[in-house]
């Protein structure tokens, strides 16, 4: 008896040789028939154990899509309270009180992972911001064939230690991989050392064209960066943000950011100086994007989040139990 709900055949992704047939077709007659391992293994001329590999993987390449269904009324109070008090759509990842950030951080980005997958249509233009968060996302990503979709990289990644190249395209790669997009990238300093010189290479046209890209996606990706997170985000860990900068942001009483713009406690960013050099997307535009999913683990970010949602950066949220509850219970 089928024991995954909720399961939708996706026949044209692709497998090589007799490993796919074998694989789509142990798929159909497990979810589509009904049949126990056992019978399924009688019938291909195999062991159960085969079977249970051939299903895990047409489930990993996409082949099967698992979609568990939560009806808004029916979904669980924390995601309802803050459905109602944030008006963002919620999905709470259940995790136990008692085990570390990186596991939080794993089980939200395989259960972020696979809400975003279903969301993934053609023809799409799909922000995403790099960090932390994403990066674990990334790794759990399930194929889904998407047509003349494009992947568009948020903001810049380089330092004066680094590129930011290798980091910020493995991020990217993967989204691409997984959804047969084609990568953009945005070969540009996360911050530069001047605003002048930002207002100047905005006029390129090799710029010009990411940003007009990501002025027409059709959906944003991102997480919220925060300095004293459980795993610090990595805009704050990686080289970014210099003690003049961090004594700027102090200054201007600044909670997180997004995609290394910054906001407030109250969601104001406009006067934050800091962000007229991040090449990351104006506030205001990401706010016109139709969907924005917001992923977070760890209850330290909490206020980095309560100033984006202040902010109206997301329409979605993803986030573990312990930051949902203190989230609605503050």
């Amino acid at each position: 008896m089928n024991d995954l709900p909720g399961a939708d055949l996706a026949g044209d992704a692709p497998l090589p040789g007799n490993r796919s047939r074998d694989a789509l077709r142990a798929a159909q007659m497990y979810y589509l028939q009904d049949l126990t391992m056992n019978a399924i293994a009688r019938e291909l001329r195999t062991s159960r154990s085969t079977v249970s590999r051939l299903l895990s993987m047409a489930r990993a390449t996409g082949l099967v899509q698992i979609q568990v269904n939560n009806p808004s009324d029916r979904a669980p109070a924390l995601e309802q309270q803050i459905r109602r008090r944030f008006g963002v759509e919620a999905h709470v990842v259940p995790v136990a009180d008692s085990i570390s950030d990186s596991e939080v951080l794993d089980r939200v980005a395989i259960q972020a992972a696979r809400t975003i997958g279903p969301l993934m249509d053609s023809n799409a233009i799909i922000g995403v911001a790099w960090g932390s968060t994403l990066s674990a996302v990334s790794h759990h990503l399930t194929r889904k064939q998407t047509h003349d979709s494009t992947i568009v990289q948020l903001n810049g990644a380089g330092n004066t230690q680094t590129t930011g190249i290798t980091y910020a395209s493995e991020i990217l790669r993967r989204f691409g991989q997984a959804y047969g997009a084609r990568v953009e990238q945005f070969p540009v300093p996360a911050f530069f050392d001047h605003a002048a010189t930002k207002t100047a290479m905005w006029e390129e046209r090799s710029v010009r064209r990411i940003l007009d890209l990501q002025q027409r996606m059709t959906m944003a990706i991102f997480g919220v960066g925060s300095i004293g997170s459980g795993i610090p985000s990595h805009v704050y860990s990686g080289g970014y943000l210099d003690r003049e900068d961090l004594e700027t942001l102090e200054t201007d009483e600044v909670v997180g950011d997004v995609a290394t713009m910054f906001f407030r406690a109250d969601g104001s960013h406009r006067d934050i100086l800091l962000n007229a050099r991040s090449t990351g997307p104006d506030l205001d535009q990401l706010r016109t994007v139709s969907r924005r999913i917001c992923v977070v683990s760890g209850e330290s970010k909490i206020n980095g989040l309560r100033g984006a949602l202040a902010a109206g950066l997301a329409t979605d949220l993803i986030l573990d139990e312990g930051s949902a509850r203190r989230l609605v219970h503050a």
